[in-house]
């Protein structure tokens, strides 16, 4: 292939509006929506991991969304072959690819071309991680991997097991940090053509109080009720992940009221956007929109178009 393929790439923080521009850019340039979200993958959890419903999707398709089961783990190695695979097809019926999603791991692998590397492994270092985990913690073992490698440890919260397994594996098995690997797998250029639009805010603040009022809708659509059920159905393992389930175990077992719940929920959205945009600001070639300077909606998308627009990806053979 020698022609790059164009693609969008909608990033940002959680709560910040990535669905609602990406559905909005699909209508204007004949698009399809690949989601980079580590939780919206697994089915179950709708409301607690923001999955977009069909009205907000007004008739775009959406991929990578909701189709794993809980118990599957899903890398970041398994994120890029499968959207590598769905980019393609997009692009080759004629339609530009969105990919939207707060997940940077996900994108800056694909957007890089990161080629990972599925020969490096050991169940048996992963049970005896596995093991020190459930002997000493999570935020132990993620201790340990933030030693070794710093860069993987930033970007991988310390209850994202299976995560920081991998990345303890890779470094004791090879000598090397996973970070440092994937520097050393951009053996091939980049097939993609990308513009990279971050959604941010000049006010931190205004970010936080629409987290807060997210968690709040969330709660009055059935949260409580959505993750009670999928306790009961599933093991934490991979649930645990997701924001909403582990600060609902203590209210659902009469250890904190319900109130005291709901703010954790928001607290931890709210540091998790502070990382999501940590991470983004270190991303090569982002173009941020200030939300809170825009003004109202239409200059925020006529901003955004002008933005595509200069990036030049439209010159490619998009109908």
């Amino acid at each position: 292939m020698t022609e790059k393929i164009p693609i969008v790439v909608i990033a940002g923080p959680t709560a910040s509006g990535k669905t609602k521009l990406a559905v909005e850019l699909a209508m204007i340039y004949n698009g399809e929506v690949v989601s980079a979200d580590s939780m919206q993958i697994y089915k179950g959890l709708s409301i607690a991991t923001a999955k977009p419903t069909p009205d907000e999707m007004q008739g775009i398709p959406h991929h990578l969304i909701d189709f794993l089961e809980p118990e599957q783990e899903f890398s970041v190695a398994d994120y890029v072959k499968m959207s590598k695979r769905i980019i393609l097809d997009i692009y080759s019926s004629g339609k530009l690819p969105i990919i939207c999603g707060g997940t940077g791991l996900y994108i800056s692998s694909l957007v890089n071309n990161i080629c990972f590397d599925d020969t490096v492994g050991s169940k048996k270092k992963r049970d005896e991680l596995r093991e020190y985990a459930a002997s000493f913690g999570n935020h132990s073992l993620w201790k340990r991997l933030s030693a070794v490698d710093p860069e993987t440890a930033s970007a991988v919260h310390e209850n994202n097991l299976p995560r920081v397994i991998r990345a303890l594996e890779v470094y004791e098995l090879t000598g090397k940090p996973l970070s440092q690997h994937k520097i050393d797998s951009r053996k091939e250029a980049s097939p993609y053509a990308p513009c990279i639009i971050g959604l941010g805010f000049e006010d931190r603040q205004l970010l936080y109080d629409r987290i807060n009022r997210r968690v709040d809708e969330m709660v009055e659509s059935g949260l409580v009720e959505e993750v009670r059920t999928f306790s009961q159905k599933y093991s934490p393992a991979t649930a645990y992940q997701a924001i909403g389930y582990k600060e609902l175990l203590p209210y659902f077992r009469g250890e904190t009221s319900l109130e005291d719940a709901v703010d954790k929920i928001k607290q931890e959205t709210r540091h998790y956007a502070k990382r999501q945009l940590t991470w983004f600001r270190r991303v090569d070639g982002i173009e941020w929109v200030k939300i809170d300077k825009i003004g109202d909606y239409k200059n925020f998308l006529k901003k955004v178009q002008n933005i595509i627009a200069k990036s030049g990806i439209m010159c490619y053979n998009i109908d």
